[in-house]
């Protein structure tokens, strides 16, 4: 659904409401251009604009405590992955409490990267025109939901190897302090290191286990594929419909991209080929797992 279509949603800034109430009803919509509108709606305003159940609404109720989460409905993909609360559709982006400091990089990196790309090799010669359409069409092709995806899970991985980093930084001087002198002082810094060490393992452990599950599980990630579903739906019956990147490699700069120049005789041989997409998890799926070792070395 568009936004056009929810013209009856009342649309004011965060700061017009009270903090606790912008927790609620603070969403930020970015389209398939990369436009960002913010909303100012309750629940019930997001499930007709999304037409998501309410069961899978409250996943992403700040107050709750919902494990992580990326689940495949039959138009969203519902994402809770720490700070990204969000919900995607085969066209639009939603993210919760948008003015989360933690959440202003990916909003603007969604608002980068959504966009398809049509003027490419303007002003150039003819010859450049060609090669740049073309390669901004291979990366085109790449569904908008999983577009979107790869950023959020970009995002998260990034986030996390940030916080280990710091960690890491803080932890071996204090190991060096307190190897050099034992001391209630020393002993209490490494014990609280230790503490948050045990916090953010635990937290990375749980998008590392969402990603395997879901890698393990072909059905469930044929479900992450919205635009196939709206596709078959329109035309259940013409192949020749289907949108081309069912056939083709996504962002030649991507993550899933790198890999599948392994394997880039791949054809799509019905609607559970799920390869793309898990060649995109494993990924990141190796990238989060990297920083669970860093976790476990320290």
């Amino acid at each position: 659904m568009d936004l056009a279509d929810s013209a009856s949603l009342e649309l004011q800034a965060p700061s017009a409401v009270t903090k606790k109430t912008a927790v609620f009803r603070s969403w930020i919509l970015l389209n398939h251009d990369g436009v960002a509108t913010l909303l100012d709606v309750d629940k019930y305003a997001i499930m007709r604009l999304v037409e998501i159940h309410a069961r899978d609404l409250r996943i992403l109720d700040p107050l709750l405590s919902y494990p992580s989460t990326i689940l495949g409905r039959d138009k969203v993909i519902v994402l809770n992955l720490e700070h990204i609360k969000a919900i995607i559709t085969a066209e639009e982006v939603l993210l919760r409490d948008p003015m989360d400091d933690d959440l202003m990089p990916v909003i603007e990196e969604l608002r980068r990267r959504l966009p398809i790309a049509t003027a490419a090799g303007q002003g150039q010669g003819e010859e450049d025109t060609v090669a740049q359409d073309g390669e901004s069409g291979e990366e085109d092709e790449f569904p908008f939901e999983f577009r979107a995806l790869e950023v959020v899970l970009e995002a998260i991985c990034s986030f996390l190897d940030a916080r280990t980093r710091e960690l890491e930084s803080a932890a071996y001087p204090a190991l060096d302090e307190l190897t050099s002198k034992i001391s209630c002082r020393n002993l209490d810094k490494v014990r609280k290191l230790k503490g948050a060490m045990t916090r953010l393992t635990n937290r990375v452990q749980k998008i590392r286990d969402e990603l395997e599950n879901l890698l393990d599980d072909d059905d469930d990630m044929a479900e992450l594929y919205l635009s196939r579903k709206f596709a078959a739906s329109s035309s259940p019956t013409s192949s020749s419909c289907d949108p081309k990147w069912l056939h083709s490699s996504p962002n030649p700069d991507s993550e899933i991209h790198n890999i599948s120049n392994k394997t880039s005789t791949t054809t799509v041989e019905g609607d559970n080929d799920v390869e793309e997409l898990e060649m995109l998890l494993e990924a990141y799926f190796m990238q989060i797992d990297g920083t669970l070792n860093k976790l476990k070395t320290v």
